[in-house]
């Protein structure tokens, strides 16, 4: 039986935003250990994404930020299951980080199949030259890593988040599925700057 405090699981909770039942179970599962029991939490909150994936979202929130110097302003929407949640502070909270994500980094798309397809080949035609003197053998699997790197700069789900450049986007909406329990879809948003 491994030993651990309620301090233990305040912190965890306090880490990770579960509930404190989730709380104890990882942490007994994980010996006590604190990151391992935030390890388990991730990918049970990927699991339960998973799972929720297919549920309706027909409820959400059409949230705003407009940058401190009035030059750069983002709507975006956030999408889930019921009113309730709609209205709940973390919820509330998502949509504030990520709709200051979009102002501070501008991506082009949602995702990448939201790019225009010519954008794409264009890319993939310049990584081919970059990788011309590469054996034949390994140059799709460079070019898609440089592809996969490209989406990663221009598309949100899978930028890097600002607030925490270990998670994308998707990630970060992984956690707050696993922690608010529902199924959330973030579906639109627009980005405008002064001049642009």
């Amino acid at each position: 039986m491994s030993e651990f405090s309620a301090k233990d699981v305040a912190e965890l909770r306090k880490r990770t935003g579960v509930g404190m039942m989730e709380c104890k179970k990882a942490l007994l599962e994980s010996s006590g250990d604190l990151e391992k029991a935030i390890d388990l939490l991730r990918s049970r909150g990927a699991q339960m994404a998973a799972k929720k994936a297919g549920r309706e979202t027909n409820q959400g929130w059409i949230g705003s930020y407009v940058h401190s110097n009035g030059k750069i302003g983002v709507i975006v929407e956030v999408l889930c299951e019921t009113d309730f949640v709609a209205k709940n502070d973390q919820f509330q909270e998502l949509i504030r980080d990520i709709a200051m994500h979009i102002a501070a980094m501008n991506p082009q798309a949602l995702v990448p199949e939201e790019l225009d397809p010519e954008l794409i080949e264009r890319e993939r035609a310049v990584f081919l030259e970059q990788v011309a003197d590469k054996p034949e053998a390994i140059r799709g699997n460079i070019v898609e890593g440089k592809l996969n790197k490209f989406f990663s700069e221009v598309c949100l789900t899978k930028q890097a988040f600002i607030k925490d450049d270990k998670k994308s986007i998707d990630q970060v909406v992984t956690d707050a599925i696993a922690t608010i329990g529902e199924n959330i879809q973030l579906t639109r948003f627009s980005r405008f700057e002064i001049g642009q």
